[in-house]
């Protein structure tokens, strides 16, 4: 039987996320009359230093928001773009055939720090230093591990110990694992050195542009590209440099973007570009629409009927997105969005489970390296979470954040990358660089190949839910390729199974690894499927009775869901009980 859970509710102000310092810094500052994006701001800066196993200082940060004098959602796009000197002919001359998942190769630009001071200049309301301070304080005095943390840092001590020396200084201290209340003096000085030189002009706005420019045209530019320049072990089990260099940083900013968005009856759905995989989360939700006779939940689990046919979805919407998607303008998005397009593709669904990768569309090209890594060891696991894999390889993870205030201001971000296992720290800054260019193809003429001043197709996907056409929702969860299977399974348990956001989070959840990774190197498993065991065995029988390969993760293993709402004057949240650190608060 189904155990309701009740969901935060409150009329001021809700902040939901992945780690309970970061809720509670978002709190702190709407009580101190800050509005959602200041929130949302401070909460990002400590989730960089409270789950430093999942995102850094040089990640990115994409979201999805609205404001209280504006409902029409915006995206904003922090994720910055490759070195102008990481071309395909220089990773040929190499000899690699996939860029590396670990090390400086797959550097791109780091597009949190001016991702998160755009959206506070324009949309905020406190100074740099109101919002930084908090982050700032746990870098100086300590934050508390997550267990997690120590597990990382011990799948990667060799790697750390043998050949990436700077990190071992930061992250083994005394030769073992950090754990408990750990400092990181280098990052408070470079977060302290930011705001003194943003605060060295007047003026709230000003003062945060002086910011970003210390940090793409400053100090810390000048310290990536210097350490850039050294070669490290990375995950081609060679040494190599990096690409990137200050002409790199001081030549991107980030900005907003128009999103997506898709209709189905009172509800709608909004997501980012086809530069994210954000979009297959509208394709599955177009092909389930015209199967919503045959889906169901009984006592908040969804039946075998319901799992199997979204299973099935997301194999055809990420097929989609292997051919389709990337940092391109010729992506056919609002073809591949369209009720009529989801008409043509849900003929392909039946009752057994497809081992084959089937994009449609005009002319359709998946990259020619995709037979030799399927079958190879998921990336992801069984967990389907890839912070590490299982053989010990350097992945990474994210986090999440949903803050929404009384006025109406709501945003949905997913911030991620410069996880402290993606490369080696740079000492005097104290983090590291990120990774996300391993998700490019090298192979030319795909929408997702290299090319130098180009965005990664990332996994990283904020969403917003519309009822009526007003924003009511945000929500998200960290989980690389599964992030927008794990919100279908949210999506569909609330708004199919009338779930409220607590019940729909808790409710079992599931992914498939039957598309390629994103993250190196790049495998699937055509007909793999794993599952809470919540499910039920007599349902985990009928799914393997289909023909799906089932993974049973264990009772509670996917996802790390959090939401926030706003409906009726009322404003709710929940979070995640999966890992016992997700956090809702509100009043």
């Amino acid at each position: 039987m189904f155990t309701t859970r009740p969901e935060l509710a409150g009329t001021h102000g809700m902040v939901a996320s992945t780690h309970w310092l970061a809720s509670a810094t978002g709190m702190a500052v709407l009580e101190d009359g800050g509005n959602a994006f200041d929130a949302a701001v401070a909460a990002g800066f400590v989730l960089q230093i409270a789950e430093p196993h999942l995102c850094g200082p040089a990640g990115q940060v994409p979201g999805i928001f609205v404001t209280a004098k504006d409902r029409t959602p915006r995206v904003l796009a922090g994720q910055g773009v490759s070195p102008a000197a990481a071309t395909p002919e220089y990773f040929a001359d190499l000899g690699l055939d996939l860029i590396p998942g670990s090390g400086l190769l797959s550097a791109t630009v780091p597009g949190a720090w001016d991702g998160w001071l755009l959206l506070l200049r324009d949309h905020g309301t406190k100074s740099l230093r109101d919002v930084l301070g908090y982050a700032i304080s746990y870098a100086r005095k300590g934050i508390p591990l997550v267990s997690r943390v120590g597990d990382t840092i011990r799948a990667v001590q060799d790697l750390f110990t043998e050949h990436w020396p700077t990190s071992a200084a930061l992250w083994l201290p005394d030769g073992k694992p950090a754990e408990g209340l750990h400092r990181n003096p280098a990052l408070a000085d470079t977060w302290e050195r930011l705001v003194a030189e943003a605060e060295s002009v007047s003026g709230r706005e000003a003062q945060i542009d002086a910011g970003r420019r210390a940090w793409s045209q400053g100090f810390v530019a000048e310290a990536i590209e210097a350490f850039s320049r050294k070669a490290f072990r990375d995950d081609s089990g060679r040494d190599h440099a990096g690409l990137l260099i200050g002409e790199d940083i001081a030549g991107w900013e980030a900005t907003y973007e128009d999103a997506l968005q898709v209709d189905f009856g009172d509800w709608g759905l909004v997501k980012m570009g086809a530069w994210t995989q954000g979009p297959t989360l509208l394709q599955q939700a177009r092909l389930l629409d015209g199967l919503r006779d045959e889906l169901s939940y009984v006592d908040g689990i969804p039946t075998e009927r319901t799992v199997h046919l979204a299973v099935e979805a997301a194999k055809l919407a990420f097929a989609d997105r292997e051919a389709w998607y990337g940092d391109s303008p010729d992506v056919p998005i609002e073809l591949l969005i369209s009720r009529e397009y989801a008409e043509t593709r849900r003929a392909l669904i039946t009752d057994e489970a497809s081992a084959e990768l089937r994009p449609g569309g005009p002319s359709p090209r998946l990259p020619a390296i995709l037979e030799r890594l399927r079958g190879l060891e998921a990336g992801s696991g069984a967990t389907g979470e890839p912070t590490v894999g299982p053989l010990g390889e350097t992945r990474g993870d994210t986090v999440h954040i949903d803050v929404v205030d009384a006025a109406g201001n709501m945003i949905s971000v997913t911030p991620s990358g410069g996880w402290l296992q993606s490369s080696p720290t740079i000492p005097e800054l104290g983090f590291c660089l990120d990774s996300r260019g391993q998700m490019f193809w090298l192979e030319q003429g795909l929408p997702n190949s290299l090319a130098p001043g180009k965005r990664p197709r990332i996994t990283l996907s904020p969403s917003m839910g519309l009822r009526d056409g007003e924003p009511v929702l945000a929500f998200g969860t960290p989980g690389g390729d599964q992030q927008d299977q794990w919100q279908l399974c949210f999506w569909l348990a609330h708004t199919l199974g009338g779930l409220n956001l607590q019940e729909s989070i808790d409710s079992p959840a599931w992914h498939t690894t039957a598309f390629p990774s994103s993250f190196y190197p790049r495998s699937w498993t055509p007909r793999e499927l794993v599952v809470e065991s919540r499910l039920g065995q007599s349902t985990m029988d009928a799914l393997a009775a289909r023909g799906h390969d089932v993974v049973d993760a264990g009772p509670w293993a996917l996802g790390r869901l959090s939401a926030v709402s706003r409906s009726g004057g009322v404003l709710r949240a929940a979070a995640n009980a999966r890992g016992m650190q997700g956090y809702a608060v509100g009043r």
